[in-house]
């Protein structure tokens, strides 16, 4: 208290000075006032803060709600990933083995389109030779036939003639019996 007074004369001029006397300095009316004020904001500013932190912890704990149901979504996503790159790996294996296929059948198609046209080819030049043969026989024969009845004609007499068709009609009659 005395430094309290050496500091206030020193300082202040003596005009503020220390009073010990505390029923007349009011310093137990300031006390209460300051242990009143005290417990009334601790109540007031303890449920603002309680209430702060409830929200705090709501917000902290929905946010966590949320990563679980984001992480738990991006493992169903991830999961749907790997059964469509399953699916892809599967239908470029079919289209692999179904153009193998169709290359295969096409391949097949045009050796048997070829045996068949090779064929159908032999058949075809085998009908034309035997065209050529026959107009080559009829030629013949028909060259035979001028050939003959041209030396007929000129070796024939009518002698001859009476002779065959006598010969002729003796044939006839032995087939024809009456």
């Amino acid at each position: 208290m005395q430094i309290l007074n050496l500091i206030s004369e020193k300082y202040l001029n003596n005009s503020i000075s220390f009073n010990s006397n505390f029923l007349e300095s009011n310093v137990l009316n300031i006390v209460l006032l300051l242990s009143g004020l005290i417990y009334v904001l601790k109540q007031f500013l303890g449920s603002i803060l309680s209430l702060r932190q409830e929200k705090v912890l709501f917000a902290i704990n929905e946010s966590e709600e949320r990563l679980k149901q984001a992480n738990v979504r991006l493992g169903e996503a991830e999961k749907q990933l790997v059964q469509t790159q399953i699916i892809i790996d599967q239908i470029i294996k079919e289209a692999q083995i179904t153009a193998e296929k169709v290359r295969q059948s096409i391949l097949e198609q045009g050796k048997f389109d070829i045996e068949r046209l090779t064929v159908s080819s032999k058949a075809s030049i085998k009908y034309a030779e035997n065209q050529v043969k026959q107009q080559i026989q009829q030629q013949i024969i028909s060259l035979a036939i001028k050939k003959v009845t041209k030396k007929l004609k000129t070796q024939m007499t009518s002698a001859m003639q009476v002779k065959i068709i006598d010969n002729n009609i003796m044939q006839l009659k032995g087939d024809i019996i009456i």
